[in-house]
């Protein structure tokens, strides 16, 4: 096939950790491939639109809903998801796609079910130990499944091959690498790209119970759009100063410049934690689909890489256990730099390529090649 009849839709999105994944391939497969058209089919959220046009793509929004927790609201799911995979075996028709890659979460389903049903080969991504729901229902119909991890293998049932790659990362992280400026050094507290009120309530009440190690430290913290002006008030409360953002555009920059990051667990996160040698407190999401930021956090935390601290298994204040944790990093800048050696080792730099190539491959442009299981 030559490279101006191709066309890749890229099927998923909703949170960061699912879409920039997505990104940093599709900007792997317009360099290899200039002519190559690309699509986005989403949930229809603001970031997905917002992200999607600054890096240039097309994109559609598909009618989806995820797993409903009341019986009663099963007719709406299916109702609402039967129309999204209609409507996307339409586009897919119309447009002359030659394959979907599904990214993970519920939006991922519409058009790579309707890639399924329509013949069209079907690579999904995963960037969780621990695969999704989504991802562990449409690899039975997938032409290749990538990970970002060997465990997450063992619990997908699937006949094709199974390619070790590790998350793909945007070409911005993949060209930096952790060198903190001078001056303050800065601590960087994320929730993702929603932001997470668990960390939004806390971190701020555990900074203000170590003053003094953090006297010669730049606070930056994302918050999310909802919790926005409630962080940025607690901060103000307690009198430390810090730099509240929602979100965080420049986020390759920004992890390249900070000396200790506290965040959540996802794949992505960690990826980019990796990429950059960024050393980190990891705080898994408790309610995370089985448990699979916990499953991350141990993976990585387990390198020496960063510290891992669940708040389920916390006795007495979360906020205490936090300050206690983030004080001794604080203050032991050789702890620190053995973490973020140890990230740097994790790091997977060639994972956009490696995927990128593998779906070249399935659409008959490379030299073909059936993807192995071993890693890039």
């Amino acid at each position: 096939m030559n490279d101006s009849r191709l066309h890749i839709v890229f099927s998923g999105g909703g949170t960061g950790g699912h879409l920039f994944p997505g990104l940093a391939v599709a900007e792997e497969l317009v360099r290899r491939s200039p002519r190559a058209r690309i699509t986005f089919a989403g949930s229809g959220k603001d970031l997905e639109r917002r992200e999607t046009a600054a890096a240039g793509f097309q994109y559609i929004a598909l009618p989806c809903r995820p797993i409903p927790q009341r019986a009663r609201d099963t007719a709406a799911f299916l109702g609402k998801n039967v129309a999204g995979m209609l409507a996307a075996g339409r586009f897919l028709g119309r447009n002359n796609v030659t394959a979907v890659v599904g990214l993970g979460g519920y939006a991922s389903v519409p058009a790579a079910r309707a890639a399924g049903r329509r013949g069209l080969p079907l690579v999904l991504m995963e960037q969780n130990a621990v695969p999704g729901r989504a991802t562990r229902w449409l690899a039975r119909r997938a032409s290749l499944v990538c990970t970002a991890w060997p465990q997450a293998e063992l619990r997908l049932r699937c006949r094709c091959p199974v390619c070790v790659t590790g998350t793909p990362v945007r070409r911005a992280f993949r060209a930096t690498e952790n060198t903190p400026a001078a001056g303050p050094r800065q601590l960087l507290i994320l929730g993702g790209s929603g932001g997470a009120q668990s960390v939004n309530e806390n971190l701020p009440v555990a900074l203000g119970k170590i003053r003094s190690p953090l006297d010669s430290w730049k606070v930056v913290h994302q918050s999310g759009e909802r919790d926005f002006e409630m962080t940025r008030e607690l901060y103000r409360k307690l009198a430390l100063p810090a730099v509240v953002k929602a979100f965080i555009a420049d986020m390759p920059e920004v992890l390249r410049s900070s000396d200790l990051v506290i965040c959540r667990a996802g794949g992505a996160t960690l990826a980019e934690l990796a990429i950059t040698g960024a050393p980190a407190v990891l705080l898994p999401y408790p309610h995370a689909t089985d448990d699979h930021q916990r499953c991350n956090a141990e993976l990585y935390a387990g390198s020496g890489a960063a510290v891992m601290l669940d708040q389920r298994q916390v006795s007495g204040r979360f906020d205490d256990q936090l300050a206690g944790t983030i004080s001794e990093l604080l203050i032991d800048r050789h702890r620190r730099r053995q973490m973020s050696a140890a990230a740097g080792r994790l790091a997977r730099p060639n994972a956009a390529s490696h995927v990128a190539r593998s779906i070249l491959e399935l659409a008959g442009i490379a030299s073909p090649q059936v993807p192995g299981r071993a890693a890039a």
